[in-house]
């Protein structure tokens, strides 16, 4: 079993940044793929970016490409967001998730853990 928990969330201006952490226990972190997916009110769960097991390998939502940046560090259980010129249309729940195969591929039904999400507003 892997707990994630997420922190870094906040109110944050149109154009602004910022960091979101994601803090991983339980589990040998290195062997977790890690990615990022968001929620915004009335919308479904949808994909962000996603990291694999080295961070070799990236993958990105369009909507977010050339604006966020995931990464990890093992020696840390963490992995990172970074969100660069934030939009209102970014504001969601931001969600932390785990998948053992290694890969940066990540959709909604190969999450094997998720994090309990912490909340993200970018206002105009």
């Amino acid at each position: 079993q892997v707990q994630l928990v997420e922190s870094g969330g906040g109110l944050v201006q149109a154009g602004g940044s910022l960091r979101l952490s994601c803090a991983a226990s339980g589990r040998t972190f290195s062997n977790y793929a890690m990615g990022w997916f968001r929620q915004a009110p009335g919308k479904e769960r949808e994909f962000v970016a996603g990291i694999n097991r080295s961070g070799g390998s990236t993958r990105y939502a369009d909507s977010v490409k050339g604006r966020f940046t995931i990464s990890r560090d093992n020696a840390k259980n963490t992995v990172y967001l970074q969100m660069n010129s934030l939009k209102p249309e970014d504001t969601a729940i931001y969600y932390c998730a785990g998948r053992t195969r290694d890969t940066s591929f990540f959709i909604l039904s190969v999450v094997d853990y998720w994090g309990q999400g912490t909340q993200v507003t970018v206002s105009s």
